[in-house]
């Protein structure tokens, strides 16, 4: 049996479509079978509301009495890129303002432009024969502009990793704020709802797909940035008129310690055409996988902690090591159905359409890390390998020996297996002696939570986090914790006058 997009379209065009939720599809599928889900449900639609960072808009402001030619502008403060044609900008969602920082971004610009707040414009020129204005300040509304096309390169992911931290410090992230040891799990995305795992293979979802997205009628431009369904990281390009759109569906926000971003709504119709799609559609959270990765690794590649499904992680806790860790959305599941719920109306009021792809989107493509040219000074190349250590049950007067004779103002504390336990400093043991506590051990003035590195990492993130730190040594550590060297900011000092790379 097979279905047609005209068929679908007719039955939408005479009221006697039927449409449900991919939250519906699969007790339906249970229910009546695959073939007999075929001939029952016509739409599956789908929805996800989370942050989207890769988004923007293109504004065309119009032509001003004395014309400008536009090389620098701001839209209440945030830069808009301008380098597209006299009066055209792109406005990226994370784009964050001169003034006010992360408090204040494009996404914020954005959100009041769609709530009808007007935007303050500033623009520099330098000023030609056709376009003689040089510089202009103006207000306007979102009803005022030309067009205000929102154009995202990269939204809607396939599959995300959930998020915790391994190493023993607090991290902000784009992932949210992740405690210490693994104490609490994030994750993003809407599981069986979200679009693209109902369609996986790409079969339907492809460039010209109509979709909702931020409340307006918009589209699929095609594959979106980073696009790798191969490794289940499919993504989506998308686009749609901001003056359809609603702030209902669009919202700014700020990542704490990390910066601006926007959440954004998005809903993809799913034709029920043939068998294949239906079982596509009559996934569960219990079908989808993904994997909780160390976000306290800063390299690309971050270790895997374990593959989970969105059923565990909607349940709200994760076993990890014996341990059940608490598990958070950032993306929000109520407003997913919801989105789902609003294409469902429009589809059966038949203000919605179905439309086959124009162009297919590769669905076994994989994502490339950048091509790097150079090669990466690592830590392990510039670390001190003969070291002086100290356990923490010897006295401050050893440590003060120990310090005078070595080449270094830093003394990693080790317990009897090498694992790094804290750090003295030569101002720790001086203020142990002004205090005349020379007797103690080290144990008691040690600084426990020590700044530590891997041997791999590169020597750009090494030096980062030593002036982060406003400190003067790094332990460099493996996996373990056992110490394998000390890197110092004055090893640095040759390499960053000299470049980071060989």
């Amino acid at each position: 049996m097979y279905k047609s997009i005209k068929e679908i379209n007719e039955r939408i065009a005479d009221g006697s479509v039927r449409v449900v939720t991919a939250e519906e599809m699969p007790d339906i599928v249970d229910e009546l079978g695959v073939e007999g889900a075929l001939r029952e449900v016509d739409v599956v639609t789908t929805g996800t509301f989370g942050a989207m960072c890769s988004s923007g808009a293109f504004l065309n402001l119009g032509h001003p009495e004395i014309p400008i030619r536009m090389e620098k502008m701001w839209l209440n403060n945030v830069e808009a890129h301008a380098g597209l044609a006299a009066v055209d900008c792109y406005l990226g969602a994370t784009q964050e303002s001169v003034t006010r920082r992360d408090e204040y971004g494009g996404a914020h610009v954005i959100e009041d432009l769609i709530g009808g707040r007007p935007v303050e414009l500033h623009a520099t020129a330098k000023g030609t024969d056709c376009y003689p204005r040089h510089s202009i300040t103006n207000e306007f509304v979102l009803s005022e502009l030309n067009q205000a096309i929102m154009l995202n390169p990269r939204n809607s992911y396939q599959c995300y990793n959930a998020a915790t931290n391994m190493s023993d410090k607090a991290i902000r992230t784009y992932m949210g704020y992740l405690l210490p040891g693994h104490r609490n799990i994030t994750y993003s995305g809407a599981g069986c709802l979200s679009p693209l795992p109902n369609d996986p293979t790409f079969s339907v979802i492809g460039s010209g797909t109509p979709i909702f997205l931020g409340g307006a009628n918009g589209i699929i431009v095609g594959e979106g940035t980073q696009h790798s369904p191969g490794a289940g990281f499919g993504t989506l390009m998308t686009s749609g008129d901001m003056k359809q759109m609603s702030t209902d569906y669009i919202r700014a926000a700020t990542m704490s310690g990390y910066g601006v971003t926007m959440y954004v709504g998005v809903g993809v119709p799913i034709p029920v055409m043939n068998e294949e799609i239906v079982k596509h559609t009559a996934v569960r959270d219990e079908d989808l996988k993904t994997t909780i990765v160390d976000y306290g690794t800063p390299y690309r590649d971050r270790p895997t902690i374990k593959e989970v499904t969105y059923a565990e992680l909607k349940s709200g806790k994760i076993e990890i090591d014996g341990e059940d860790i608490r598990t958070s959305p950032l993306s929000s599941y109520k407003k997913a159905r919801e989105i789902a719920g609003e294409l469902k109306k429009r589809v059966e009021n038949g203000t919605f359409t179905m439309a086959l792809a124009t162009r297919p989107i590769d669905a076994v493509k994989r994502n490339k890390p950048m091509a790097e040219k150079n090669a990466v000074v690592h830590v392990n190349e510039l670390m001190i390998s003969q070291f002086v250590t100290i356990t923490g049950d010897e006295s401050v007067k050893e440590a003060a020996r120990r310090l005078s004779k070595g080449d270094t103002n830093h003394l990693p504390v080790i317990d009897k297996d090498n694992h790094l336990i804290g750090i003295v400093t030569t101002y720790d043991v001086s203020k142990a002696f002004a205090n005349d506590d020379e007797d103690c051990t080290v144990s008691k003035i040690m600084t426990k939570n020590v700044i530590s590195i891997t041997p791999d990492a590169p020597i750009d993130l090494a030096a980062r986090m030593l002036q982060k730190n406003n400190i003067g040594s790094l332990v460099v550590i493996d996996n373990s914790r056992r110490v394998l060297g000390l890197l110092n900011s004055y090893d640095l000092g040759d390499l960053i006058s000299g470049g980071w790379h060989k």
